[in-house]
This record gives C-alpha cells, sequence and structure tokens, in this order.
C-alpha cells in the first residue's frame, strides 16, 4: 500500500478502480497532495539538463529575473551540451551587449568565458582527432601543431561552425559535425601535409595558418609561386613570414610585376629564389617604394651589373633597411674623404657595409684606429682595400690582435702602418692563422725571437701565406742552396718578403747570379732583396752595360738605385777607370768605406802598390790606414 500511496499513476493504469469509497478517499487524498505540489512548483524551477550553468546563473545578482527564463526557455527547445551559449530569437544582440559593457567582474561574464573555453577546447579536440584520422599524423606532432593554432585557428573554425547553425542543411546538426564540416571545407589537414612536406616546422606551419586569418588557399597559392621562382622548399616558410600578412593578401601579378623590374635592372633570374628568400621583405614593397629604393644606389653612379651583383652579394642592403638608416650610412662614410660616387662603388663592392650600425659600430672602430695612430688616409685606405674590417667585432677581434703583436715585440707605432699596409690582417683568424706563421717563422725559419716583431712590422703579408703551400717550400729551397737556418732568419729579418716569392721566379734569379754573373752565394746573403727585382727587366739588362764597360758594383748598388742614377754611377766609374788607366789624373777616389760594402770593386788587374800611390793624403781616412788597404786588397785577390 506504501508503493501506491506514493504512485497513484501507475496504480490507476495497472489496476481496475477499487470500491467508490476507497475511490473518493484516494481522490481526496491526491487532490490535497496535488495542491501541496503546485505551491511548491511555484517556488521551485524544474531542474533541466543543464543544471550546472543554471546553478550558476541563479548566484547572479545582476542579471534579471526575466533575462534568466529566457535564456531557460531557449535551453528547452534546442538540445545543448553543457556550455553552451543561447541566443535570444527576439534579441539577438543580448549576448554582444554583454561583451560590449564592462562586466569583467559580474558572473554572469564568467560564466560565458567558461562557456567559451568548452567549446573552444571541443573544437581543439576535433580538429586533433582529425589530423590523427584524416591526416594520419602522429599525436605528438597533432598535439603540437594544435598548440600553435590556438586560438587563432581554433577560434576561426569554431565561429564558423557556430554560423553554420543558421544554414537549413545544418539545423538540426550538432556542433562537432559542424566542426569537422568546417575542417574538411577548409582543406587545412592536406595544406599541413604538403607545408610538411617542404620541409615546413610545426611552429612555421602554425604561425603561417594563423597569420592567413582564415585564407588557406592564399598560403597554398603563395607557396607555388615561390617555389616557381626556385625559391627552396626549407626557405619557403621563412619567406612566408618574414614578408608578413601582405604577401598573402597580393595577386601573383602584383608578385611577377617585382620579380620583372628587378630582372630589369641587373638582377638575373636564376638569382630570383636566392635573394627572395634572404630578403622576403622585397615582396611587400608597392613598386613606388621598390623604385625609389633602386634608384638611391643608381644615383651613386652605380650600373645595373654592379647593381644585380651587389643585391646578391647581400640581398638585405635593398629590402631590409629604412631609407633614414641609409641616408645615414652613406653620409658617415663621405666623412673619409670619399665621393658619392666613391661611396656607389664601396657599397657595390662590400655591401655588407650597410648592414653595421654607426654607433655600436663603427664609431667606437674608428676611434680606436686614431689611438693607434692611424690618420683618415689611413682609414680610408682600410676601407677602400678591406671594407670588411669596418664589419667586424671590435673587442673579440682587432682589440686582441693588436695585443698579440704588442706581445711578439711589434714596435707601437708600427702596428697603426702595419695595419694601413696590410688591411686584410684584421680578418684573419688569430689562432687558426696568425699564432701558427708566426710559430713557424720561430721554430722552422731560423727567425730570432729578437727579430719576430722586426719581421712582423715590415712584412705582415706573411701572416696571410699557407705554411704548406709557401713558407714551407722557400724554406727548404733556400736551406738547399747551402743557406743554413740562422743565416736565413737573419736574411728574413732583413727582407721578410723573401718567403713570398714562388720558387718558379727564385731559380731562375739565383742560377743567373752564380752561372752568368759568377757571383758568389755571399753577395745573395747580403742582399737578399736581389730576389725582389726583374730578371728581364733589371738584372740581366744592368748586368750587361756592366760587363760593356768593365765595370763592377755590387748587387745593392748595382739594382737598388734608379735607371738615371745607376747610368751617372756607371759613367763615372767608367771615367775614373779610363783616367787611372791613361795616368793623366792622380785624383783616383775609393769610396770612403772601402770594405764588403763598397760601391764599386777594384779590378784584378791593378797592383795594390798603384792603387796607394794614386791615393792622396787627404783621400785616406784617419780610420782607414794602408795597411788595411793592402789587408783588404789580399783578401779580395784571394
Amino acid at each position: 500500500m506504501t508503493f501506491y500511496h506514493h504512485n497513484p499513476t501507475i496504480i490507476r493504469r495497472c489496476h481496475p478502480p477499487p470500491s467508490f469509497s476507497v475511490a473518493s478517499s484516494l481522490q481526496h487524498h491526491h487532490q490535497q497532495q496535488n495542491q501541496t505540489t503546485n505551491q511548491e512548483n511555484n517556488n521551485k524551477i524544474i531542474r533541466t539538463h543543464n543544471a550546472k550553468s543554471t546553478s550558476l546563473i541563479f548566484q547572479t545578482t545582476t542579471t534579471s529575473q526575466n533575462e534568466i527564463f529566457n535564456l531557460l526557455e531557449l535551453s528547452k527547445t534546442t538540445p545543448q551540451f553543457p556550455g553552451s551559449i543561447y541566443q535570444n530569437k527576439n534579441n539577438p544582440s543580448a549576448i554582444q551587449e554583454i561583451f560590449d559593457n564592462d562586466h569583467t567582474n559580474d558572473d554572469d561574464y564568467e560564466v560565458i568565458m567558461k562557456a567559451l573555453e568548452i567549446r573552444r577546447q571541443v573544437t581543439l579536440d576535433i580538429f586533433i582527432q582529425v589530423m590523427r584520422k584524416e591526416g594520419r599524423f602522429g599525436i605528438t606532432y597533432a598535439t603540437n601543431l594544435a598548440s600553435k593554432l590556438f586560438p587563432e585557428f581554433i577560434d576561426f573554425i569554431m565561429i564558423q561552425a557556430a554560423s553554420l547553425k543558421q544554414s537549413p542543411e545544418f539545423a538540426n546538426s550538432s556542433f562537432n559535425v559542424r566542426v569537422k564540416d568546417c575542417l574538411q571545407t577548409s582543406n587545412v589537414i592536406p595544406l599541413i601535409r604538403w607545408l610538411k612536406h617542404n620541409e615546413l616546422s610545426y611552429p612555421q606551419i602554425g604561425k603561417l595558418i594563423c597569420s592567413s586569418k582564415g585564407n588557406i588557399e592564399s598560403i597554398k597559392r603563395t607557396a607555388d609561386w615561390l617555389k616557381s621562382i626556385h625559391v627552396n622548399g626549407r626557405y619557403i616558410g621563412v619567406a612566408l613570414l618574414r614578408s608578413g600578412d601582405n604577401i598573402l593578401e597580393r595577386t601573383t601579378k602584383e608578385l611577377d610585376e617585382i620579380i620583372f623590374y628587378l630582372e630589369k635592372n641587373g638582377v638575373k633570374k636564376e638569382w630570383m629564389g636566392y635573394i627572395v628568400s634572404r630578403c622576403p621583405e622585397l615582396l611587400t614593397f608597392s613598386m613606388e617604394e621598390l623604385k625609389t629604393r633602386m634608384n638611391f644606389y643608381f644615383d651613386m653612379g652605380m650600373n645595373e651589373k654592379d647593381f644585380g651583383t651587389m643585391i646578391f652579394d647581400f640581398p638585405k642592403i635593398l629590402g631590409f633597411y629604412s631609407l633614414d638608416e641609409m641616408n645615414q650610412k652613406v653620409a658617415y662614410l663621405k666623412e673619409f674623404g670619399l665621393s658619392h660616387q666613391d661611396v656607389g662603388r664601396l657599397l657595390a663592392f662590400r655591401p655588407q657595409l650597410m648592414g653595421c650600425n654607426i654607433e655600436e659600430r663603427w664609431k667606437p672602430l674608428v676611434k680606436y684606429l686614431y689611438y693607434l695612430g692611424i690618420s683618415r688616409d689611413g682609414m680610408r685606405r682600410i676601407l677602400t682595400v678591406k671594407p670588411i674590417v669596418f664589419c667586424v667585432d671590435l673587442e673579440s677581434n682587432i682589440v686582441q690582435k693588436v695585443q698579440f703583436f704588442r706581445d711578439i715585440g711589434v714596435e707601437e707605432k708600427g702596428i697603426g702602418s702595419m695595419l694601413v699596409k696590410f688591411p686584410s690582417l684584421l680578418t684573419y683568424s688569430l689562432y687558426k692563422k696568425i699564432r701558427p706563421v708566426v710559430i713557424f717563422l720561430l721554430t722552422k725559419a731560423g727567425v730570432s725571437r729578437a727579430d719576430i716583431g722586426k719581421v712582423i712590422g715590415l712584412g705582415p703579408e706573411l701572416l696571410g701565406c699557407s705554411i704548406s703551400k709557401k713558407l714551407e717550400p722557400n724554406v727548404k729551397y733556400f736551406l738547399s742552396l747551402g743557406i743554413d737556418l740562422q743565416t736565413l732568419g737573419k736574411m728574413i729579418a732583413d727582407f721578410p718578403m723573401l718567403l713570398r716569392y714562388n720558387i718558379d721566379i727564385l731559380r731562375p734569379k739565383y742560377r743567373y747570379l752564380r752561372r752568368t754573373m759568377v757571383r758568389p752565394l755571399n753577395d745573395l746573403i747580403e742582399f737578399p732583396r736581389f730576389f725582389s727585382y726583374s730578371l728581364e727587366d733589371r738584372i740581366i739588362p744592368r748586368h750587361k752595360i756592366l760587363m760593356d764597360n768593365r765595370i763592377n758594383f755590387k748587387l745593392r748598388y748595382m739594382l737598388s738605385s734608379s735607371n738615371d742614377e745607376f747610368h751617372q754611377k756607371v759613367e763615372a766609374a767608367v771615367q775614373r777607370r779610363q783616367m787611372f788607366e791613361s795616368g793623366i789624373s792622380s785624383n783616383f777616389a775609393l769610396d770612403s768605406s772601402f770594405d764588403n760594402s763598397s760601391e764599386y770593386k777594384i779590378d784584378d788587374d791593378v797592383g795594390v802598390d798603384e792603387i796607394i800611390d794614386e791615393l792622396s793624403d787627404d783621400e785616406i781616412s784617419d780610420e782607414f790606414s794602408n795597411n788595411e788597404i793592402i789587408d783588404e786588397f789580399s783578401a779580395h785577390e784571394d
């Protein structure tokens, strides 16, 4: 009876009505119970399937009672899942008004944001599922890529799916079905696979898709165009991302116009892919801005060929820097005494200068070079001969090398002149190039520790020579001539450039010296600069003149003087010889220092007594006695 008492409807359905008295009693009881239930229902809202959201809404104090009931009425008409957002058909802007008003701290705003987060998470989960099922991506890759697309692209799909609710075709479809349809319609999964095939990383893919603002087809179209100008696969993503959103909004015709104009002004077609890969900002310029930037360099006297090679060497010089920054750098370079055309030639040869910062790079370097005693003319020479010096780091490169030169004994004043003489020295590696050469000169070439600073100061070009291909073969050649290592070290200290000549040039000169001129090896040791003179243009012609006139000079006086000075010396020597032979004059003068450094040598046919008789008392130096002359002449005859 208790079960029947609490379930009168079941009693009426399962059993025939009892006697009248019992029915009247039960009916009276049920009437009282129904009245009590109706009173409770008047004060109580019936629970719906969206009870969690409803309970949160009832906690608010700012939402009116009518808005709550209207929202609940919408929940009765359309089945929804927890977190759904309802829109009032009679007032479609009700939700928008909530967002427009400042309800950041209100509970109703919090409820709506929670509902958005739920739908956003549902969209994200569906996207990962579609990537794994249709795209056959791994769970890790799909999750990582989805994190890069959150929230921009995920919100775009969520809004698209919500808008499909107004379409009759999807009026009765669930939110999940609409999300999947949006993903399939956008072709984002095939695009992701294609971009991954072209070596784009998932951060690049995610950033690129988000920057498309839903226009997925523009990514594929622009990427195909980049491939048509030979942009490599791994640079496609870099070009698309660095060029910004503007490139995805441009038509293929506009992009072709930029490429055609560059090609017309000296940039070869086969270079376009390389240039765009390293400076995709070029694709964002309008034609007016592009022409302005190109005329900036043409106004310096640069021709189309130089302009094209300049862009190929350093593509950023055209599209990366602002015009104001470019003008400031050109003006600074002119302060070294360069003209506008000189700067143009300099930039054509070394466009990387445009990438250097004036305050951080150039001014500290100029101040340091001035401290080393280098004048503005010297700096101009360094800039024109090796402009890359103005691009290297001062502290980690130049300062360390200068300190190394001080440590090995190069004079302070000589460091500045050395850098001006050979600016390429500052571009060599200290530990891979400079120090190994110095160690080789000290250990293998016989240069003493006291002379190494002098050798480097006089011949800094040695530091640019290869040890295995240049220095070591030359040292072996000189040692093979019978020169000992210590003597070779002194020769190098006297003439450091001795090790820079090719052996094919040294060999014929040495052969001519020993076989034709019949000079001893000691003459070469005393004057190693002999190898610096041309065999055909100076050594052979001057030797013939001496032979024709029957006179003989030391190598130093034979070769070091100019042509006019040499002929004057020859005439004077011939005149003295003729006067001596004729016995007309007793004013036969010998050089005051009648030793191995004498300019002239004595003929073997002349006796020492005749020479002494011809010398007057005032022509003989007090420091050089007759006995010394006799000894010297005797040594010469031996």
